[in-house]
Parts: C-alpha cells; structure tokens; sequence
C-alpha cells in the first residue's frame, strides 16, 4: 500500500468498514479545505489547524506513544520537518494518547515540530481528517490553503516522506 493508488484504495475498504461518524461532524475529502478544530499544546496553549499555519503546506500526522509504527517514524517526520525551514511544509503531530505519556515519550524521542493532544474516539481529529476507522499512524498532507491533498495510512519508511509530500 504505498502507492497512491494503494493508499486510496485502502481508504476507501476502511471507509466502508468504519462506525458511523456522529451526526453532524464535519470529516475531510480529498481537494476540499479540512474543518477547523482546536487542539492543546502540551503547554495548554490551544492551536486552531489549518489556520495556525496559514499559506504553507502542512503534513498532519496522527499518532501514539503506544503504537509501534508511530515511534519507528518519528525519527523520519522529525528529519523532513528539519529540511523544511519557515516557508516549506510545516509538520504538526497529534498524539491521540494521555499527556503525561507523551511528555515522557518526547524526553526519549524528541522532534523538533509541535505536538498536539487529542483524546481518542469516534469525533477525534483523526476521524475529522478521514480517518474513520482510526488506524494508526495516520498521515494527511494539506495544500497552503488548507485542502486535502493526500491521505496516508501507515508508517513512512526511510526517505519515503520526501516524494510523498511532493504535491
């Protein structure tokens, strides 16, 4: 699954498989502009995605400190996110796990690009960006107006980021 065409494939059989969302939330579709959430810092400070990083692109990742594939790629989404400098693709990270834990993940496996919390569940930013069915890690690339331009599930191998996040 590590074409694009494997990807939207993969989507589309968890899709079919995945609870009902509830009623009335807004969920992301590919080439339309994501609903807006507001999500703590680890500090408590809010930040209101997309509009935090207005006019970049943004790679929105969804992970755990508890999921094995999630901590294998931060090493890579820390490394794109270094190369990326103030005008390219700016990475956010969204664990969806308890604070505490991911502070204490990030003493041992720190990144350099902001880490949001969100608690788990069926209205979770996940499933906001497409992730119905909530598999992790979850990947979205957004264009610098905040559309959905890629869905990702699943790790990103060794330099597999760079021409994914290629638009």
């Amino acid at each position: 699954m590590r074409t694009e065409i494997g990807q939207r494939a993969l989507q589309d059989v968890l899709a079919a498989t995945a609870p009902t969302p509830p009623d009335g939330l807004a969920i992301a579709r590919r080439g339309e502009a994501i609903p807006t959430f507001e999500l703590p810092a680890l500090d408590g400070a809010l930040m209101q995605l997309p509009q935090a990083h207005a006019g970049r692109p943004q790679l929105i990742n969804l992970w755990a400190s508890w999921c094995g594939p999630c901590i294998e790629e931060m090493p890579e989404l820390d490394r794109f996110a270094n190369q990326q400098g103030g005008e390219g693709t700016q990475v956010v990270g969204i664990a969806l796990d308890d604070a505490d834990a991911v502070r204490a993940f990030l003493e041992r496996v720190p990144v350099r690009y902001p880490i949001l919390i969100d608690a788990a569940g069926p209205a979770d930013a996940g499933v906001q960006l497409g992730n119905v069915k909530g598999v992790l890690p979850y990947t979205v690339l957004l264009d610098a107006q905040g559309r959905l331009l890629k869905q990702k599930i699943g790790p990103f191998r060794d330099g597999e980021i760079d021409s994914w996040a290629d638009h």
